[in-house]
C-alpha cells in the first residue's frame, strides 16, 4: 500500500456548540484562504454555516467540506512543499447522525472538540464511538480554555476515560482495536473564537500562546495521509450530493483507488448492484469554499463530478474493465416518525403560489431521500399522507420547516416512536440524556423525568452550584419534554440526549397535563371574547386573526379540552361606558414555533403548516364528530 504525504483528510467532530464550525473558520482565515490582511475580528458570522436555518438556530445541519493549504514547519517532515488538508465540518446534534457517518466515510482521522467547562457530553460519546468503529486516529482539542469556569484537568481526564470505555465496549463486541494506542492520543488546548492553540496547558483564564500552528502541526504528524493500492483500478464512493445551476446534480465523492479524469467513461454501480457506462462531464476540486475545475484527481482526493443526473449517496464509480464496487454507507435506524400530508384545513390554498397538491409534496419528499441517508418515507392507509421516519424530532422539524419556506402547505401529525417486535414482545427506542441544572431545580426535574419513566444512572455536583444528571428515558417520553423542562428550570437548564439500545415497552406515559381551547366556529378572534375567556387559560392566536372550527386557539388550564366561542362580539346597547372599548387587560398571546407546536400537539391534534402561518388543529374538526369518537372509545375500553 502507498501513502500520499501531500494530503490529509480530517473530520471535526464534537457535541453541539463546542466550537466545530468556529474552528474550521479560523483554520480557513489563518491558512490565507481569504487574504493575508483578514483578522479574527473581521470575520463576522460563521462562514461554514451557509444555510438560513443553520444561522438562525446556531447549529450545523449538513456536513460540509473545505480545503486548507498548509505550508508551515511541519510540512518538512512530510517531504512536501505544501499539504492540502480536506476538512469535513460535521453536525454535533445526534438527530443528524447520518451526516456524521457520511463524513467519517470520507476521512482518515478526526479532531475531537471538547468544551473546557462542559466536558464530554452525549453527542461527544456518539461521534467518538463512530470514529473508533471506523478505526480512525483521534486528536483531542480542548476548546474554550479561556472560559472563567474552565476545568481543563477534569475535562482531559473525562475525555481519556471516555476513550478507554468506548474502546473496551468495542473490544467486547469483537472489534479489533489497539487500546494501548489510545493512551497516546495528543491533546491540543485551543480557543477557536480567538484563533489560538497550544500543546501546553495555559494558565486559568488565559488564552493559548500561539495561533493555530500547533493544531496544524499535530494534524500533519498524527493523521496519516490517504493509503491506496497503486495497482488497483478506479474506486470512488459517493458520500454527498449538491447542485449547480449550470451543471445540474453534483456528486461529492472520495477516491479510494485509481485516477478519475474529466471526460472519462466510467462504470456507475447502483444500489441494486447493476452497472452502466457514464461520462464524467465535469470534475471539480475544493479550494477553500469554492469548487474549481481540474483535469484529473487521484486516490485520497475529495472531489465533485457532474454528468450523472440520477446518482445517489452510497453508490460507486468503478473501472469498466475491472469493476470493484465499494460497500454501501450504513447508518443507524430511525427512531421517531411523523405523518406529513397535504393541508386539509378550511384555510388551505389561500397563500398565493403555495404548493398544495399531493404530487408536489410527494416529489419533495422523494428529493429529500436522495441526499438524506438517515430518512425513510413510507406510505400510510390515509390518502395523500406519508409516514416520515428520522433520527429525532429536531431533524424532522427541520425538514418540515425547510418545506414551509419553500412554499409548501402541509398537515403534520404528532411525532411518534418507531417500535420493534423482538421475540414477540414490543420494544421501544431509548435515549441517554444528560441534564445540567442549577441545584435549586433538582426536585422539579427529577419529578419531571420520573413521570416520563426516566431511570437515573448518575448524579454529580462539581461544586459550582450546578448538578449534572444522567438518565435513560424512553424516546417518546422526550416528545414535548423540552418546553416543560425550560419552564421548570426558568430557562436555565441544559438537556442533551442521544439514542440508546431498545428496551421493552415501558407502559403509559402522560404527555400533557393541560387541555386545549378549541374554537367551536369559524370567524375572527374578537378581543372582547378573549378577555372573557382568558381566565380559562392562555391563547395562541392574535386578536383579529381568522380561525376555523376545530382550530386550537389556546391552552386550557385544566386537563380537558374545551370548545369556546372566541368570535363572540359584545352586544350593542344604547349605554356608554368609559372603559367600553379598553382591551388593556388582554394578556398577549403565545407565539409557538414549529418545534413548539409539534411538542404541544396532543394525540388527537395535528399541525397545519403554511408559508405564512403555523396552526394547531384537531384531526377531526367537527365537535359533534369528536364527541362521538370519544364516546365510542370509552365504550370499547370498558
Amino acid at each position: 500500500m502507498a501513502i500520499r504525504q501531500d494530503l490529509r483528510n480530517v473530520a471535526i467532530v464534537a457535541h453541539v456548540d463546542h466550537g466545530k464550525t468556529t474552528l474550521v473558520d479560523a483554520m480557513l482565515w489563518q491558512s490565507g484562504a481569504f487574504g493575508e490582511h483578514d483578522t479574527v475580528e473581521s470575520r463576522g458570522e460563521r462562514i461554514m454555516d451557509s444555510g438560513d436555518l443553520e444561522r438562525e438556530k446556531g447549529i450545523t445541519i449538513l456536513a460540509k467540506n473545505t480545503a486548507v493549504r498548509y505550508s508551515g514547519p511541519a510540512v518538512k517532515h512530510s517531504g512536501c512543499d505544501e499539504v492540502v488538508i480536506n476538512v469535513i465540518d460535521t453536525p454535533g446534534h445526534a438527530d443528524f447522525g447520518g451526516e456524521v457517518e457520511r463524513g467519517l466515510s470520507m476521512v482518515d482521522g478526526v479532531v475531537l472538540l471538547v468544551d473546557a467547562s462542559e466536558g464530554p457530553l452525549p453527542q461527544t460519546r456518539f461521534v467518538l464511538r463512530k470514529a473508533l468503529e471506523a478505526g480512525l486516529p483521534v486528536i483531542v482539542v480542548i476548546n474554550k480554555v479561556d472560559r472563567p469556569d474552565q476545568r481543563i484537568d477534569e475535562v482531559r481526564e473525562e475525555t481519556m476515560d471516555l476513550l478507554l470505555n468506548l474502546a473496551d465496549d468495542l473490544v467486547n463486541d469483537g472489534a479489533d482495536i489497539d487500546v494501548d494506542a489510545l493512551l497516546d492520543v495528543p491533546v491540543v488546548y485551543a480557543s477557536a473564537k480567538a484563533g489560538k492553540s497550544s500543546l501546553n496547558q495555559p494558565a486559568p483564564g488565559e488564552l493559548p500562546d500561539s495561533n493555530l500552528e500547533p493544531l496544524f502541526e499535530t494534524i500533519i504528524k498524527r493523521i496519516p495521509g490517504p493509503s491506496y493500492d497503486p495497482e488497483a483500478p478506479l474506486q470512488a464512493h459517493v458520500t454527498n450530493l449538491d447542485a449547480s445551476p449550470y451543471l445540474g446534480r453534483l456528486a461529492l465523492l472520495r477516491i479510494h483507488n485509481g485516477t478519475l479524469k474529466k471526460g472519462a467513461t466510467v462504470g456507475w454501480v447502483r444500489h441494486d448492484g447493476t452497472m452502466q457506462r457514464e461520462h464524467i462531464a465535469e470534475l471539480l476540486a475544493t479550494e477553500a469554499l469554492d469548487r474549481i475545475p481540474v483535469e484529473e484527481a487521484h486516490a485520497g482526493d475529495i472531489v465533485a463530478i457532474a454528468g450523472i443526473p440520477d446518482i445517489t449517496i452510497g453508490e460507486s464509480l468503478v473501472d469498466l474493465e475491472d469493476p470493484r464496487p465499494l460497500p454501501l454507507i450504513k447508518v443507524d435506524d430511525p427512531a421517531i416518525s411523523l405523518t406529513i400530508g397535504i393541508n386539509t384545513s378550511p384555510m388551505a390554498g389561500r397563500v398565493k403560489g403555495a404548493k398544495v397538491t399531493a404530487r408536489q409534496v410527494k416529489d419533495r419528499l422523494d428529493r429529500e431521500l436522495i441526499g438524506n441517508v438517515s430518512l425513510r418515507v413510507l406510505p400510510t392507509q390515509r390518502p395523500d399522507t406519508w409516514e416520515v421516519q428520522g433520527r429525532g424530532e429536531l431533524a424532522l422539524a427541520i425538514l418540515v420547516e425547510q418545506m414551509r419556506r419553500e412554499g409548501y402547505e402541509l398537515t403534520v401529525g404528532k411525532p411518534q416512536v418507531v417500535t420493534k417486535e423482538i421475540d414477540g414482545k414490543r420494544y421501544e427506542p431509548m435515549e441517554n440524556m444528560t441534564i445540567d441544572i442549577p441545584e435549586e431545580h433538582l426536585g422539579a426535574v427529577t419529578q419531571l423525568m420520573a413521570a416520563r419513566k426516566g431511570r437515573m444512572d448518575s448524579m454529580a455536583n462539581h461544586g459550582t452550584g450546578w448538578i449534572r444528571l444522567e438518565y435513560v428515558v424512553p424516546a417518546r417520553g422526550l416528545i414535548g419534554f423540552r418546553t416543560k423542562f425550560l419552564t421548570e428550570t426558568r430557562g436555565t437548564g441544559i438537556a442533551y440526549s442521544i439514542s440508546a439500545p431498545y428496551e421493552p415497552w415501558h407502559g403509559h406515559i402522560e404527555r400533557r397535563l393541560t387541555g386545549s381551547l378549541v374554537s367551536d366556529r369559524a370567524g375572527k378572534a374578537i378581543p372582547y371574547a378573549m378577555i372573557k375567556l382568558q381566565e380559562r387559560g392562555s391563547f395562541m392566536v392574535q386578536p383579529g386573526s381568522e380561525v376555523y372550527e376545530g382550530q386550537v386557539v389556546g391552552e386550557n388550564a385544566r386537563n380537558e379540552d374545551m370548545d369556546v366561542n372566541i368570535c363572540k362580539e359584545k352586544e350593542k346597547t344604547n349605554m356608554r361606558a368609559v372603559s367600553a372599548d379598553s382591551f388593556e387587560g388582554l394578556v398577549p398571546p403565545r407565539t409557538l414555533t414549529l418545534e413548539e407546536s409539534l411538542e404541544f400537539a396532543a394525540e388527537d391534534e395535528c399541525v397545519e403548516v403554511t408559508p405564512e402561518a403555523i396552526r394547531i388543529r384537531k384531526v377531526v374538526l367537527n365537535a359533534q364528530e369528536r364527541f362521538k369518537i370519544a364516546a365510542r372509545a370509552r365504550r370499547e375500553n370498558k
